[in-house]
């Protein structure tokens, strides 16, 4: 048995539920139960003789504006989350804005763009972008998390949310320290490991401090912090939009693609196309009633 949510970023109606109980029985999956977990807004369809491969692709993409997340209902609420930060629990490239105030945002930000498709080595392409930076005012960091850095729509809500039920909440990014811990700090995370930028004299040095954060860094992070809180894997929830996330994302036991680049999206075994980040507490069964908005 698996449990199919639909999630919509507007209005769920019944004749929508209708359609997707077709599509699943034309799989070969028997819909069950129907469950609002928010009425008008996400239901759980309860499938028997499943298989959530098939069930999945029979739905994603099926109704526009309404995401879709299959899973096994046990281990649906999750005692762990781990994310993120740039363009998943932010609204920005942190480095792109820094490229802005430097006057070189396009040359950066096509850097950027090709190494979260996964289409150049992430260490490489960070050091080529950081070196682009080097002699930029370390007041422009400041200027920067003010004026331009914005919390993701959902995000207080899914973190705070998991943490008043006992989970705890890990930032691991490979942007920089001087935004993730203030981003971890605003958001409620428990804890951020993220990328070192070198200040030398008052200006950006254009290097970043070894060791590198990046795609293996965050599954061993997710390893190591699942097994010191003595949690299974499948305890746990991993977030991200770039290539560097995809080993987080494959070693969760649900692991999201958050508006995601398409090699991300296709490593994914759920994604979020359409709603903000709240909709990860929907897939875990989790009604607005119970949510943390404070």
């Amino acid at each position: 048995m698996v449990i199919a949510t639909l999630i919509a970023s507007d209005r769920l109606d019944a004749r929508t539920i209708e359609q997707a109980c077709d599509a699943i029985a034309g799989v070969g999956g028997v819909p069950g139960a129907v469950a609002w977990i928010e009425p008008g807004v996400a239901a759980d369809i309860t499938v028997m003789r499943a298989d959530g491969v098939a069930a999945r692709a029979a739905l994603e993409g099926l109704f526009p504006g309404v995401d879709v997340v299959v899973q096994r209902p046990e281990g649906r609420r999750k005692r762990m989350i781990i994310a993120d930060m740039d363009s998943t629990m932010i609204t920005v490239e942190c480095i792109d804005e820094l490229a802005d105030y430097a006057g070189i945002k396009a040359e950066v930000a096509a850097v950027t763009e090709r190494a979260m498709r996964g289409e150049l080595d992430f260490e490489a392409a960070l050091d080529a972008r950081v070196a682009l930076l080097r002699g930029l005012d370390v007041g422009v960091i400041d200027r920067c998390y003010a004026e331009r850095v914005r919390v993701m729509p959902g995000a207080r809500a899914l973190v705070r949310t998991m943490k008043a039920a006992g989970a705890r909440a890990v930032l691991v990014s490979g942007g920089f320290t001087v935004f993730a811990d203030r981003v971890a700090a605003e958001i409620g995370f428990d804890l951020a490991v993220s990328n070192v930028l070198e200040i030398e004299g008052g200006v950006l040095a254009g290097t970043v401090r070894r060791p590198i954060v990046g795609a293996a860094t965050k599954r061993a992070l997710l390893l190591s912090e699942a097994a010191a809180a003595g949690l299974e894997l499948g305890e746990v929830l991993a977030v991200g939009d770039g290539a560097n996330d995809i080993p987080m994302i494959e070693a969760a036991g649900l692991g999201v693609a958050y508006h995601a680049k398409p090699k991300t999206a296709a490593a994914a075994g759920a994604r979020i196309e359409s709603g903000d980040l709240s909709a990860l507490l929907y897939a875990q069964g989790i009604p607005r009633a119970e949510w943390v908005l404070g």
